[in-house]
């Protein structure tokens, strides 16, 4: 009985009245100290117990699995990895299911073999459906498709959720057509898919942004009753947003009868990614009010829509993150991280990095970039030592960091070391970033044949935006005739960018060829939409917006009017000075306070 009630405070959530429950026990068995081992894992008592796993008077394997299984939970991969071993030597069977916990605790693929030759040796061999399915999964991870197939062929028996650990596998590995091909196969071979099957088929659908496709999985959701399902909707959302048809995602949203927080999820991540902050910032109120428990990609996804102009809602949110306890969770620290930067609030972004317990690369590359775009180039390489020291391996976002931290200091001989080093050191080969980074940190520097010689040498064709960093510099450095040449390249990839037309207009304006500039603005102007600049100026919960070719603002007659009176009293006051002279032409007091007073009222 006193091992029921143990198990039953846990699940209710009282860790103290199940700790006193169990020190009164007088004639613990083996059951009473598995369940207390669990609680303790459960509620994240490593230390404690890891001393209850050792004076344990009895183990048998379900406390190995337990330990084992807490290792994972917790975050310590590695300690895992030793208890599994220690079970060994003290001559325990691992059963199936320490297999199936051992192969998410993989991170390499020498682990991943060792893991797989264990099992051959064990006996337990491939007849179990539960380890094939979870070796072809960890295979998938590890990203070694051709072991994944290995298992599957060598397989007596498959079930479809071998079926969907394959497609999976191939959807992760990068291996996305043939992800579809699997789904075929899996098909042919007489096995229905089950909703798990058409979420991962139509985010394969959603990576390739294979609309024709994924609306055939649509369709066969709709036929099957497969629609109903809370993951097959969210992907579906997922799938339209991608594709640019933001307004079927919300048809689909508005018809499903009930919420969920997966559903949300989806959601409001396809309004942020669509620009429509206000639209996701209300979803995520609405869906708190229907008690839909928001996850920690509900907080990514609603921190990502604050601007400066939501600075307020931003404290509120992170104050909800707190409350609800997602505060340390990588993802919510790393986006937080994010908005606080987005504010110019550079040291709250540090401090909230410090705090996350367990960094993952995320985290250190949101503040790695956050310190670079901010200029500070010192701090953002001295993250990226303690990154190689201590971290996880650096991938081409942090480099593209790095990379971007040396062109803001002007470090052109640590960005060259690194950027040559990319490959061979990291195992990262450079891309269109690393490469623009690179060209702009040697055109800023002068150096302007360093530049060219490394264009050159790009093992493809460069993109736009390596373009983009050397025009700028050819405006004064090259000749007008490989200026003109750089911004046709440019206006062919890109042919509704300003930037190609505003550098040859520079470049024809230094040296004196104004028909080259008439020739330029005619073709901007038969060839671009004119954009035209706005402002917005946020007060309490209203933001107002001023474009640049408004005659007439919202309430402006009143606000020139409140002008007006404020340089009278400046006047009275002897604050104006009498006559200004500007490019020639005198300007009057009264003409001058109130220009003066108008730029005053846009910024404030």
């Amino acid at each position: 009985m006193g091992n029921r009630f143990i198990d039953l405070y846990f699940k209710v959530g009282s860790f103290n009245d199940a700790s006193k429950v169990f020190d009164e026990i007088n004639g613990k068995n083996i059951i009473s100290w598995n369940i207390w081992l669990n609680g303790l894992l459960k509620f994240g008592h490593f230390e404690k117990a890891c001393l209850v796993f050792d004076e344990m008077p009895e183990k048998d394997v379900v406390s190995w699995n337990s330990m084992i299984s807490g290792c994972g939970v917790l975050g310590f991969w590695g300690y895992g990895l030793e208890v599994f071993k220690d079970m060994q030597n003290f001559g325990f069977r691992p059963s199936k299911f320490t297999f199936s916990i051992l192969t998410t605790f993989v991170s390499c693929a020498s682990q991943g073999k060792e893991i797989h030759g264990n099992v051959i040796r064990s006996g337990v061999g491939l007849s179990n459906l539960v380890i094939g399915n979870s070796l072809i999964d960890m295979y998938g991870k590890l990203g070694l498709l051709e072991y994944a197939f290995g298992v599957i062929l060598s397989m007596e028996e498959v079930d479809v959720v071998s079926w969907n650990s394959l497609i999976s596998s191939c959807c992760k590995s990068g291996y996305q057509d043939l992800a579809l091909e699997q789904f075929d196969q899996m098909r042919l071979a007489g096995y229905s898919p089950d909703e798990f099957t058409v979420s991962s088929v139509i985010a394969v659908c959603t990576n390739l942004r294979n609309l024709n496709k994924g609306k055939q999985i649509f369709a066969l959701c709709v036929k099957v009753g497969f629609i109903s399902s809370f993951i097959v909707s969210s992907a579906i959302i997922d799938l339209f947003s991608k594709c640019n048809i933001l307004e079927d995602s919300v048809q689909l949203f508005e018809e499903v009868e009930h919420w969920d927080s997966a559903l949300c999820n989806s959601m409001i991540s396809s309004y942020a990614r669509h620009g429509s902050q206000d639209d996701a910032l209300l979803l995520f109120v609405l869906a708190l009010r229907e008690d839909c428990r928001p996850t920690e990609f509900t907080f990514s996804s609603v921190l990502s829509c604050m601007t400066f102009l939501s600075v307020e809602q931003g404290y509120q949110v992170h104050s909800l993150v707190i409350k609800s306890g997602f505060d340390s969770e990588s993802i919510v620290a790393s986006s937080l991280a994010d908005m606080y930067a987005k504010i110019g609030l550079i040291d709250s972004a540090m401090q909230i990095f410090s705090e996350i317990h367990v960094k993952d690369l995320i985290s250190w590359n949101t503040l790695i970039i956050v310190l670079a775009r901010n200029g500070r180039a010192v701090e953002t390489l001295e993250l990226f030592q303690k990154l190689v020291r201590v971290g996880p391996a650096p991938d081409r976002i942090t480099l593209a960091g790095v990379l971007l931290a040396c062109r803001c200091g002007a470090f052109v001989d640590i960005g060259m070391s690194i950027f040559s080093s990319m490959e061979e050191e990291f195992g990262v080969t450079p891309c269109d970033e690393h490469y623009a980074c690179v060209v702009d940190l040697l055109c800023h520097a002068g150096k302007l044949k360093e530049a060219f010689d490394t264009l050159e040498a790009m093992p493809f064709e460069p993109s736009f935006i390596v373009w983009k960093s050397i025009v700028l510099a050819t405006v004064t450095y090259a000749d007008l005739n490989f200026t003109e040449r750089v911004a046709a390249k440019m206006i062919e990839l890109k042919p509704q960018s300003s930037l190609p037309y505003l550098v040859l207009n520079r470049a024809y304006e230094m040296r004196g060829r104004w028909e080259g500039m008439i020739r330029v603005r005619k073709a901007m102007k038969q060839r671009l939409k004119k954009i035209v600049g706005c402002s917005w100026i946020g007060i309490k919960n209203h933001v107002f917006t001023f474009e640049a070719d408004w005659l007439q603002h919202e309430g402006g007659k009143d606000i020139y009017l409140i002008l007006r009176l404020l340089a009278w009293d400046l006047e009275e006051k002897s604050c104006i000075h009498v006559q200004h002279e500007i490019e020639g032409a005198e300007w009057s007091k009264s003409d001058i306070e109130l220009e003066n007073w108008k730029i005053q009222a846009l910024i404030c």
